[in-house]
């Protein structure tokens, strides 16, 4: 459940890719039996694409990457949290459009 220019985030990837990352990184926490997870989807692989080379937008499975998901705290999903340097610095709960995801980067570029 991932577009071209979204990045599968695991346990195992999660510094490397999340908190190493030179760029804000957008992470989609979601599940598979999720289905406003399903309804987002198409939405955060459209604002991956439109923000290649700016944003880095992954998504972590919380059914297969449990420690991560307890690490942030995450409770209900979907979740979206954005990283820059390392910190949590936005986020939103639930099934968002993509003002909502825009508004969450825009001022964290450049």
């Amino acid at each position: 459940m991932a577009g071209k220019n979204t990045v599968l985030i695991t346990d195992s990837n999660f510094d490397t890719e999340v908190l190493g990352s030179q760029d804000p990184v957008l992470v989609d926490f979601w599940a598979e039996w999720c289905g406003p997870c399903k309804m987002i989807a198409p939405t955060v692989d459209a604002f991956a694409d439109e923000y290649a080379g700016k944003v880095k937008v992954g998504k972590v499975d919380v059914d297969n990457n449990g420690a991560t998901a307890a690490r942030f705290g995450i409770r209900g999903i979907p979740t979206l949290l954005l990283f820059k340097g390392g910190k949590v610095v936005d986020q939103r709960v639930g099934a968002v459009g993509k003002s909502e995801l825009v508004k969450m980067v825009e001022p964290h570029l450049g």
